[in-house]
């Protein structure tokens, strides 16, 4: 089998955010790139990319007139198969067109709602404002035509992404914030989980995910998440296991 790398466009960058919404930041007001991008995206992982509910981010297009250009960016997200539910809150243009589409602002709560000096909120923020989007580098852990597990050695930095198409992954040391780690089997990480993990992608109910130290940011089996803000003091550095029981993502510690 083949060891390939999803990589950055210069259609669009994309990631998962809070409770499994994905945002997707345009690089280019194309509406057939995009969804070309986003098509590929889909076919590559259908579990996690089919129907998936989407944030449309224009911080990257400046001076974006209301012209259509929107309208068919939006288009090109529902023709990829997946599912726009918002624009992220930016400009006061973004705002107009939102209102004009009758879409939410994503991300207007958590504006609304932070205080200026940075302290603890009282009021609840349903979606986090969308963090600046890194450029995801390729990432090879093996030879093209290796079988077995594909394996990775060393820190999987911010920003990189390594995905393991059609066998297991091995990662033998960290995966740090704000990257990812995908497999369509099963995920082994012998180290500490600071980003993303995401097992069967390919939707294999079956997967499976192990950590030496759980500190992630986000888990998914066969395109069901669990997003963590703050790790439950009982998993927070744990050896634990992952795996699907029917439609809910168990996490218990390793004993």
């Amino acid at each position: 089998m083949n060891a390939k790398m999803e990589t950055t466009s210069d259609a669009c960058d994309l990631r998962f955010g809070q409770v499994g919404i994905a945002c997707v930041r345009v690089r280019r007001p194309d509406a057939a790139a995009l969804c070309e991008e986003l098509e590929r995206r889909v076919r590559s992982a259908p579990q996690l990319f089919s129907r998936a509910a989407v944030v449309l981010d224009l911080s990257h297009l400046l001076n974006l007139p209301d012209d259509g250009t929107v309208d068919a960016l939006l288009e090109a997200v529902r023709s990829a198969g997946m599912l726009p539910v918002g624009l992220a809150y930016g400009t006061a243009a973004t705002e107009a067109l939102a209102q004009r589409m009758g879409l939410p602002l994503i991300a207007k709560f958590r504006a609304a709602y932070e205080p200026a000096d940075g302290g603890n909120v009282a009021a609840p923020v349903p979606v986090a404002a969308p963090a600046p989007l890194p450029v995801r580098e390729p990432v090879l852990s093996q030879p093209e035509g290796a079988v077995g597990a594909q394996r990775h050695d060393g820190t999987v930095r911010s920003g990189q992404q390594v995905y393991a198409r059609d066998r297991d992954l091995v990662v033998v040391g960290t995966i740090a914030n704000g990257a990812e780690v995908i497999s369509d089997g099963s995920i082994h990480i012998y180290g500490s989980l600071k980003g993303r993990a995401m097992a069967g992608a390919q939707g294999d109910a079956k997967a499976r995910i192990f950590i030496s130290d759980f500190r992630a940011e986000l888990v998914a089996i066969a395109g069901h998440y669990r997003v963590f803000e703050q790790i439950p003091k009982d998993l927070e550095g744990q050896s634990v296991q992952c795996w699907l029981d029917g439609e809910k993502l168990l996490i218990v510690p390793l004993k």
